[in-house]
């Protein structure tokens, strides 16, 4: 009756060696490293860097725990501070020849002391949110009004290019905030004109009325392309800032969308407010021009020559040397967009431009003329510009759509898109609300979040042992296995973990325990009603299930209802709360039970259990018995 088959007992051996081996990470501590990114947009980092890394460690006498490769750094952990300091003057002085132009950030972080083994099991610790670990918090508005304005002075060049190519006269176009006027001297002027924009345009709604003796056309952006002009631009400003938060070498940055027109960056460890937004704040450029493909700039890009006049040169990504004309052609404030794609005639990865009017008529003439020539695309950072890509141009190319295709990877094609698109804010930001939280006060909060934790769980332990004797270490033993559990899938997640999320755990124990204690109660009425004791642990397990299930269920609501509306802590607190609901019901019914099978399972003749004072109502008259169970 009360004995579970061997293919229970294993899935709870699974997941006990599971919550194991993914908890134990979070005690190792961490140790000092550091942390090699790429200082420039162009530049990538691949994972055949890191043996670069480590030989140049390995050369001026260091011996790193290990060196890796992770996202789009090389971090490398040591021993001490003072070889963690050592090891990056190391690097900068090797990998940056020239200070004033570092093609490399070499950043102190820390990592993990944890075993190899575990990391190569990708068992990692949680991160530390900005409350725990210190660092700086800024809430940035996106300025909405202005990203509508550029997109309707984007539109205002298309209009006028459409109207000329097919020759329909107007008597002026004006912009007007976010809208569009057009002026016509005859009404069968203006039908044509609509007709042409509202086929060729039509994220714009077109009304006409009459000004004197004039007729006036106003086109305003339907509110379906206002939204998705809104959505893109915030998506942009916050791929820029990823982009930009990588060079301060923060190990886990929160950059997140906060309602309709905010991001919220934190980035923990970061003490350097004044740094933090100089590298936010910072713009990126891009320019179009022509390759100079002459004889002499040919020698210059051996080293035999000097740069001809009207010249300069730059360094492609490869590292391979470029002249190129002063001249600018186009400038990024002519792109609209750019995306991955392939080449619809090979196949090859490729990426696909989007100029505005402008931008279409002069790529128009420039790809007339300059047929069979390279063109090179620049992106301007801090000063310093580098060439993304320079493709020869095959044929001329109008229509406002521009491929470039060529000796790329799907990976490098998508990269390519990423800086020409996210080269700079498609909307102005403003830092709102500006924290500074020091790592003394971080390491308070983790002392005081842990104590908590623990006292609490050591307060419960106690009650439950005393008031429901081997019961209630069975009952603290499943709470143990659901705190093990619930850190394991957290770990396991990556989640960040926050002073919020630390109050989640402690709220979960005292749910989590409310479990058994149904569960307790049903077999002391059981046992009360005069039921055999092996009936009775079965049937209080089987009875009290949909009670728990109930509670479960409704507390669970609240927490997805808290992870949909929520945000910042309020959504840390809420996926702990949930998923702390969801372990609990596995902890506390299916664990907490394969222990009382398995110590009272086996006997066929049992006379009593171990679960407290049993009360029993006196035959007659109202008074109470105690009785042993």
């Amino acid at each position: 009756m009360n004995r579970y088959p061997l293919w229970k007992y294993a899935i709870l051996a699974v997941a006990l060696v599971i919550g194991l081996l993914y908890t134990a990470p979070n005690f190792f501590g961490e140790a000092p490293a550091v942390q090699v990114s790429s200082g420039k947009a162009t530049l990538k980092l691949e994972p055949s860097f890191a043996p670069r890394v480590q030989q140049l460690l390995e050369q001026a006498g260091l011996k790193p725990d290990f060196v890796q490769f992770e996202g789009n750094s090389v971090k490398a952990r040591l021993s001490d501070t003072d070889a963690q300091l050592k090891a990056k003057d190391v690097l900068s002085r090797a990998l940056n020849p020239d200070p004033s132009d570092p093609s490399y950030i070499v950043a102190l972080n820390l990592l993990s002391r944890s075993p190899a083994w575990l990391s190569a099991l990708h068992a990692l610790p949680m991160y530390l949110g900005l409350d725990l670990r210190g660092g700086v918090h800024f809430l940035m508005q996106v300025d909405m009004k202005a990203a509508l304005t550029k997109k309707a002075e984007s539109l205002t060049g298309d209009v006028r290019t459409l109207l000329r190519d097919k020759n329909i006269r107007h008597a002026g176009i004006t912009r007007d905030g976010e809208s569009l006027e057009l002026r016509f001297r005859e009404r069968d002027t203006l039908v044509a004109a609509q007709q042409l924009l509202a086929d060729q345009l039509p994220d714009l709604q077109w009304s006409e009325s009459a000004d004197g003796g004039d007729y006036k056309l106003r086109g305003t952006l339907k509110p379906a392309a206002a939204r998705l002009v809104q959505e893109q631009a915030l998506k942009q400003n916050i791929t820029t800032l990823h982009n930009r938060v990588n060079e301060l070498g923060v190990a886990e940055p929160v950059i997140q969308q906060q309602g309709l027109d905010r991001v919220v960056v934190q980035l923990p460890g970061v003490q350097d407010t004044a740094k933090a937004k100089d590298i936010i704040g910072r713009t990126a450029t891009l320019e179009v021009r022509m390759v100079n493909e002459s004889a002499e700039a040919r020698e210059a890009e051996r080293g035999n020559g000097p740069v001809p006049f009207g010249s300069e040169r730059y360094l492609e990504r490869n590292g391979a040397p470029i002249i190129v004309f002063r001249q600018v052609v186009l400038t990024g404030d002519n792109l609209t967009d750019a995306q991955a794609g392939f080449d619809g005639q090979t196949q090859e990865p490729a990426v696909h431009l989007t100029l505005d009017a402008k931008g279409s008529r002069i790529f128009r003439d420039i790809t007339r003329e300059n047929i069979g020539k390279r063109m090179a695309i620049l992106l301007f950072e801090k000063g310093k510009g580098e060439v993304v890509t320079a493709p020869v141009i095959r044929s001329e190319i109008g229509g406002g759509r521009v491929q470039i295709s060529g000796r790329m990877t799907t990976a490098e094609a998508a990269d390519t898109a990423l800086l020409l698109r996210a080269g700079s804010l498609a909307a102005p930001m403003e830092i709102i609300e500006e924290r500074t939280i020091g790592p003394s006060l971080g390491a308070d909060n983790i002392a005081k979040g842990f104590n908590s934790v623990l006292y609490g769980f050591a307060a419960i332990a106690l009650f439950m042992c005393v008031y429901y004797a081997l019961f209630g270490v069975f009952s603290t033993l499943a709470l143990a296995f659901n705190l093990l559990l619930l850190v394991a899938v957290l770990s396991m997640l990556q989640a960040t973990l926050t002073l919020p999320g630390i109050a989640a755990i402690a709220l979960t124990l005292g749910m989590a325990i409310d479990a058994n204690v149904l569960i307790n109660e049903r077999v002391r009425e059981e046992l009360r009603a005069g039921a055999p004791p092996q009936l009775a642990i079965h049937n209080g397990y089987d009875r009290a299930w949909a009670t728990i299930l109930d509670s479960n269920i409704t507390t669970l609501i609240a927490g997805v209802a808290l992870l949909a509306f929520g945000s910042g802590p309020v959504r840390g607190f809420a996926v702990v709360h949930c998923l702390g609901i969801l372990t609990s019901m596995f902890s506390a019914v299916m664990f907490s039970r394969g222990l009382v099978n398995l110590w009272y399972g086996g006997k066929k003749r049992l006379k009593s259990v171990s679960i407290g004072q049993i009360w029993k109502a006196e035959d007659s008259g109202g008074g109470k018995k105690p009785a042993k169970a």
